[in-house]
């Protein structure tokens, strides 16, 4: 039991902590044309910096930029049979930078952003991990919950930031192709206590409390091309497995009982005594300073076709797959997922007139959870997301994008077999964004 109490500590927030569209590990909203449209990867404009590289030699003769920003909210729930666990994560407003330069069959583009996970996540009363373990713990000591006080509180923090560089060059009339490549900077936390106290005999009985921040760079190239004829554009990127490999600076990690309990069993079961501290000890080694701990983001394959129904109305369809198997997570997570996530997105565009544009979309998230892959501190359930927006041409040069989506998770119920109990897993979320395209 104290091998696993401590794992849990160990293991905390390890993946993405605010909702987003996208993998595991890895955002795609970054312009508020998807939000508002989703499928977005056959796309000719500004937001193709990110989306489809390739299609900018269709896109704006010249210079143009776009700044966007963004602001998510989201529950994580967790609910066992004696209790509810709500986490409530947040981030603050979220920029995303795009520019591009065309010149003939020649362009250039970037894209700056929070390219994976991004923002915090707080459980002011703990997680059933901590708190419902340290209890057996106790009680397999004969200590009764009614004869403590238990005080518990998680908090994380984990953003990647990314910068990227396009180089893309028309082939034909019909076809071009891009290669780039994007930098990522993982920056992050994990901070929590739980500590038991208050008891009549032994006034300390139990503590835990971890204090790590990790950063880490990692590099991917990206391929794309883009077949435009027409009305009908035909897409494909590629973006190749980012490895990110974090390096902890503990600046606290300590788990053990207190002093008086520790004389207590030292006097009358000096067995069990040495067994925790062996436990807590070897447990304590892989999250020590200087540890690394892997946090890659999946190489992730795009397919994509727009095609323009009328002067005023666009459609797409598109599909994601994250190789998320082969990405390396911690503590090899990744190994008892069942498979990669699959994502399909659709989207529709109008022109009311020359001044306003209005749009929505839809994707499907389908990640290959299993039991083993869940955690309390980090979990995913599969969902749909529905997002609806506008677009006003202000002026001949500059666009305003305004947008709302929300994501209906489906809950995921885990078998706690060992026990004959379940754990439900509930998550929600919004976003609302707005930015401003501008022509030179």
């Amino acid at each position: 039991m104290t091998k696993r109490l401590f794992s849990a500590a160990a293991l905390l927030f390890c993946v993405a902590l605010v909702s987003k569209a996208g993998g595991l590990m890895t955002n795609t909203n970054y312009h508020i044309a998807f939000d508002r449209m989703f499928a977005r990867g056959a796309s000719m404009e500004i937001d193709a910096a990110y989306s489809n590289p390739a299609g900018l030699a269709w896109g704006y003769d010249g210079f143009q930029m776009s700044l966007d920003f963004q602001k998510p909210w989201q529950n994580r729930d967790i609910e066992t049979p004696t209790a509810k666990y709500n986490g409530v994560a947040s981030a603050p407003i979220v920029p995303a930078l795009f520019a591009s330069y065309k010149k003939d069959r020649l362009a250039v583009s970037t894209m700056i952003g929070i390219v994976g996970s991004g923002g915090f996540v707080k459980y002011d009363n703990g997680v059933p991990m901590f708190n419902e373990k340290l209890a057996g713990l106790l009680g397999a000591n004969g200590i009764t919950s009614d004869q403590y006080t238990l005080e518990s509180q998680m908090e994380g923090k984990q953003y990647i930031y990314g910068g990227q560089l396009n180089f893309t060059y028309r082939i034909t009339d019909n076809l071009s192709a891009a290669v780039g490549v994007r930098a990522n900077y993982y920056d992050g936390y994990y901070r929590g206590h739980v500590n038991a106290d208050q008891h009549p005999m032994f006034n300390s009985l139990a503590a835990l409390e971890l204090d790590v921040d990790q950063r880490a760079w990692g590099f991917a190239p990206i391929l794309s091309a883009d077949f435009h004829k027409g009305p009908l554009t035909l897409a494909a990127r590629y973006e190749f497995r980012t490895k990110i490999n974090t390096e902890n600076k503990t600046n606290k990690l300590s788990a053990g009982i207190g002093d008086q309990l520790k004389g207590y069993l030292a006097a009358n079961n000096p067995a069990v005594l040495q067994n925790i501290a062996a436990t807590l000890g070897n447990e304590m080694t892989p999250y020590a300073d200087g540890a690394e701990t892997r946090y890659d983001m999946p190489a992730l394959l795009v397919v994509a076709a727009g095609y323009e129904i009328t002067p005023k109305v666009r459609a797409a369809l598109e599909y994601h797959f994250f190789d998320d198997k082969n990405a390396k997570m911690a503590a090899d997570r990744q190994e008892s997922l069942t498979g990669g996530t699959h994502e399909f997105l659709a989207g529709v565009e109008f022109d009311i007139n020359d001044k306003f544009t209005v749009s929505c979309g839809g994707q499907r998230t389908d990640y290959g959870l299993s039991d083993e892959y869940q955690k309390d501190t980090s979990f995913a359930c599969d969902s749909y997301s529905v997002g609806l927006g506008g677009a006003v041409n202000l002026t001949d040069k500059v666009r305003l994008n305004v947008s709302y989506f929300c994501t209906i998770y489906s809950d995921y119920t885990k078998e706690q077999t060992a026990v004959s109990a379940k754990t439900v897993y509930s998550r929600t979320n919004n976003v609302i964004g707005v930015g401003i395209d501008y022509k030179f």
